[in-house]
């Protein structure tokens, strides 16, 4: 195995995007020729490590941790902050996800021609910031990465977008900051609460530098925490998740430790930074009613950035909740299970019934992104392996169909310039091509057996049906979305393939069939969805081992 493999892919890109900014212009085509080969690069350094990962091992591989920042600052103790890196079945299949994704919005982008030196350049920064997010283990430079891909998808959408690109831009840049702003404010608070139980033995004395870890100094040094023999300027603070979701490592008294008595308004500090993270997160998945920036941004947005924004970005929230926010606060979780199940119903039938109603096929596609988000907040709502599971499979069952879905809606955007359902009818009979991939992507969005968003849905609702703590009307409702889905894509395909060819604002001459570039694309992604919902072990063999110790060391 390679050192440091998992900081080369999050370094490739952000390579790729020095060599695209340094390049001489004589030729713009190698601005896309370098984002390609980065993009490649990726592609086979993932399938490498999917060949080598061990789904038998619930815990993390290839990690990588480096002592970043480490300062004194007297009372207050030692600031640490490593750069941690790690897959695990939780964080993996993301990944793998988003590298190909990212790969399809590379060859989806070659027609770029306006300003392509920045467009490949702010695209390769976009794909290391998606990355370093699924890989990074420490809180901070998870949130540096988080943080950092909001510009390039700000400038991505605003300089390459429709006509209303900057306000589309604008919104999306305020809805995430302001979540953004919310993770942050929790995570000092959790930092100062949390202490680093290693180094701190290192600074106290009982380790040195090169001493082996006795396999009771962790708990040694905890409780000696709890005894207050630990004096505070000796306290080294840490970011680093895998103490974060240990409650043996919070001070006692401090903000958000376990026993803290801390109220605002009544409400306990911990319950409060529950809300706060999960309110972040939420905006990026997105969940009702924080959801308003999406069909704004997928409208505005060209075709290659609505593909990653959905195929990728709204991962990140489902995602942050799983490890972050029922990571670190799995009681308050718990707690919340009801309200928290109640918003994924609500987005799944409220996205169901706004995407029945569009006439823009884009904004169709988006509200069903809502729709399908929905029912990963209801599989993490349960609580339960099947929920979990069937949330992981979701997300990536849905960043691949609606990679499909937005290249197959910019096919006919780069011919016509029109993306209205309304004004196309009997498209069989020019494009009969385009007609059966759209077709696989329709019913596979739809949840038909035998492709992967009948699987993911399945066993979301599944969780929520055999969670102790949910009532049974809330998954019994959320079926109501597969109904609504069945409704809204097969009345969709049935208006603009069906009956005798016509056109609004055009001939037969105006349209054509897949090139071989589109083919190229569309293939892999229609395999992949086929494969997915025959063979669902892909997943869940790489997932369900990991899911099971996380509810374990939750429970």
């Amino acid at each position: 195995m390679i050192d440091h493999i998992l900081t080369l892919l999050i370094a490739i890109p952000l390579l790729g995007a020095a060599a695209v900014a340094v390049w001489p212009a004589k030729k713009p085509e190698n601005f896309r020729i370098i984002a390609l080969v980065a993009l490649a690069l990726e592609v086979i350094i993932s399938l490498f490590l999917y060949i080598s990962f061990d789904n038998q091992n619930p815990g993390h591989q290839l990690s990588e941790v480096t002592d970043w920042i480490t300062l004194p600052i007297g009372a207050l103790g030692v600031v640490s902050i490593d750069y941690a890196l790690a897959v695990d079945g939780i964080s993996f299949p993301l990944v793998l996800l988003a590298v190909i994704v990212l790969f399809v919005g590379v060859i989806s982008s070659w027609n770029v021609i306006q300003k392509s030196r920045a467009y490949f350049a702010l695209y390769l920064l976009l794909t290391g910031s998606v990355i370093g997010c699924f890989l990074a283990q420490d809180f901070f430079l998870f949130y540096l990465f988080f943080e950092f891909m909001l510009l390039p998808m700000y400038f991505l959408i605003g300089l390459w977008g429709g006509p209303r690109r900057e306000y589309a831009a604008l919104k999306f840049f305020i809805y995430t900051f302001f979540g953004s702003l919310l993770i942050l404010i929790v995570m000092i608070a959790l930092y100062l609460s949390v202490i680093d139980p290693l180094e701190t033995a290192k600074v106290v004395g009982i380790l040195g530098i090169d001493d082996p870890i006795h396999p009771d100094l962790i708990s040694q040094v905890q409780q000696w925490l709890i005894d207050g023999k630990i004096a505070p300027e000796q306290l080294v603070h840490t970011f680093r998740f895998a103490y974060l979701a240990d409650p043996n490592n919070y001070i006692p008294g401090s903000l958000l430790s376990t026993a803290s008595e801390y109220l605002i308004g009544n409400i306990p500090l911990r319950l409060l930074a529950f809300w706060f993270l999960f309110i972040g997160f939420a905006v990026k998945l997105p969940v009702v009613p924080v959801h308003t920036w999406l069909p704004d941004a997928h409208v505005e947005a060209p075709t290659p950035i609505s593909v990653v924004l959905a195929g990728i970005l709204l991962k990140i929230g489902g995602y942050g909740f799983i490890r972050i926010v029922d990571g670190f606060f799995p009681f308050e979780a718990q707690y919340s299970t009801i309200p928290l199940a109640v918003l994924g119903m609500i987005s799944i039938i409220y996205g169901g019934f706004n995407a029945l109603g569009q006439s823009d096929l884009k904004k169709m596609i988006a509200y069903s992104s809502v729709s399908h988000m929905g029912f990963v907040l209801l599989g993490v709502a349960a609580f339960t392996a099947e929920g979990i599971n069937g949330a992981i499979y979701q997300m990536v069952s849905h960043g691949v169909l609606s990679a499909m879905l937005f290249i197959l809606t910019g096919v006919v955007y780069d011919r016509t310039h029109d993306r209205r359902i309304d004004h196309y009818r009997g498209l069989i009979a020019v494009m009969p091509q385009y007609t059966i991939i759209t077709g696989i992507a329709f019913f596979a969005s739809l949840g038909l057996p035998g492709f992967s968003g009948f699987v993911g849905e399945l066993f979301t609702l599944m969780g929520a049906f055999q969670s102790e703590a949910l009532p049974v009307w809330i998954p019994a409702l959320s079926t109501l979305g597969i109904v609504l889905a069945a409704a809204y894509f097969l009345w969709t395909y049935q208006r603009m393939f069906f009956g005798a060819f016509w056109y609004k604002n055009g001939s037969l001459h105006v349209l054509s069939d897949l090139t071989k570039r589109e083919t190229a694309m569309l293939l892999p992604l229609v395999i992949l969805t086929i494969l997915l919902g025959l063979l669902p072990g892909i997943l869940f063999d790489m997932t369900g081992p990991t899911v099971e110790a996380w509810l374990d060391g939750l429970r």
